[in-house]
């Protein structure tokens, strides 16, 4: 007598549809969780960003910029595009090699169709020796929004004194705000 080892017909179909169904109801599940990592990764890159700018200009005495340059590297309001960090020794916003600035850092751009704005239409941040923001009207809100996930939105806020920091779910909805209970909502 001969014994078959296997699945029917029937066990198959089952396991499949299971399968079928799992990955449907997972499939959103770990997109949302994708989009959150990404822009989590963002803020806390762009964030160790604006510390190391702020103590690099305390620890060197001289002013340090950061900010989208453009191709005659000149600070622009493209923050999705490449953001440097440079010596800004006149403060003038502008990457001059021939007065000795150098180029300290510079972050990638972010995710194609995602959004990173700083105030409205703030083209730099510029510390100086002592820690704060030397440029009038510096300070703002970053503001990161990835495509078609506005639940997601995240911000950090600069002051003037030159402290930064994150946006938080003051409320437990999900939603960042900033410490006044405003969401984060890119223009």
């Amino acid at each position: 007598m001969y014994k078959q080892n296997g699945f029917t017909l029937i066990e198959l179909l089952t396991s499949v549809s299971i399968l079928m169904l799992l990955i449907t109801i997972g499939m959103p599940a770990l997109a949302d969780f994708t989009v959150k990592l990404r822009v989590d990764r963002e803020i806390s890159e762009l964030h160790k960003m604006i510390a190391f700018t702020k103590n690099t200009a305390i620890n060197s005495n001289t002013n340090i910029t950061i900010c989208p340059l453009n191709n005659a590297n000149i600070c622009t309001t493209d923050w999705h595009l490449t953001i440097s960090i440079f010596t800004d020794h006149n403060k003038n916003k502008e990457f001059e090699p021939s007065l000795d600035e150098a180029i300290l850092r510079v972050k990638a751009p972010i995710n194609e169709g995602d959004k990173l704005q700083y105030g409205s239409n703030r083209t730099a941040l510029v510390f100086g020796p002592t820690g704060h923001l030397v440029i009038w009207g510096g300070n703002a809100t970053f503001k990161y929004c990835p495509k078609d996930h506005e639940d997601k939105n995240r911000g950090i806020i600069v002051s003037r004194a030159g402290r930064a920091y994150q946006t938080t779910d003051l409320r437990n909805d999900g939603l960042d705000r900033n410490r006044s209970g405003t969401l984060i909502i890119c223009d």
